[in-house]
C-alpha cells in the first residue's frame, strides 16, 4: 500500500493570473494552483476529463507507467512538463 505521503498527483500551475486572488483547486490525483478564471477552469475540465478515463481504464493514477500516462494526458490535451534525465540536454 502506497503511503498517503508518496501517492502520485498531477500538479497544475497557472500562470496567466493577474488578478489578487489566487486561485487553488484539490481534487482526487490533482492539486491546481494559478491562472485566470479561464486558464484554471480549462485544467479542471482537463484533470476531470483524465480521471474520468482513467477510471474507465480500471488503473489507478499510481498504476500507469511513464508512457501510459503521457498517452493519456496528450489525449485529454493536458501540457506535460517532462523533466530531462539528470546530464541530458
Amino acid at each position: 500500500m502506497v503511503s498517503p505521503r508518496h501517492k502520485k498527483r498531477i500538479l497544475g500551475i497557472g500562470l496567466d493570473g493577474d488578478e489578487p486572488v489566487v486561485r487553488v483547486t484539490r481534487g482526487k490525483n490533482f492539486h491546481l494552483v494559478g491562472g485566470s478564471q479561464d486558464t484554471h477552469e480549462s485544467m479542471q475540465e482537463k484533470c476531470i476529463k483524465f480521471n474520468e478515463k482513467l477510471s474507465r481504464s480500471g488503473k489507478e493514477l499510481g498504476d500507469l507507467d511513464r508512457q501510459e500516462f503521457l498517452e493519456l494526458a496528450a489525449d485529454c490535451q493536458m501540457n506535460v512538463v517532462v523533466p530531462q534525465a539528470k546530464g541530458q540536454k
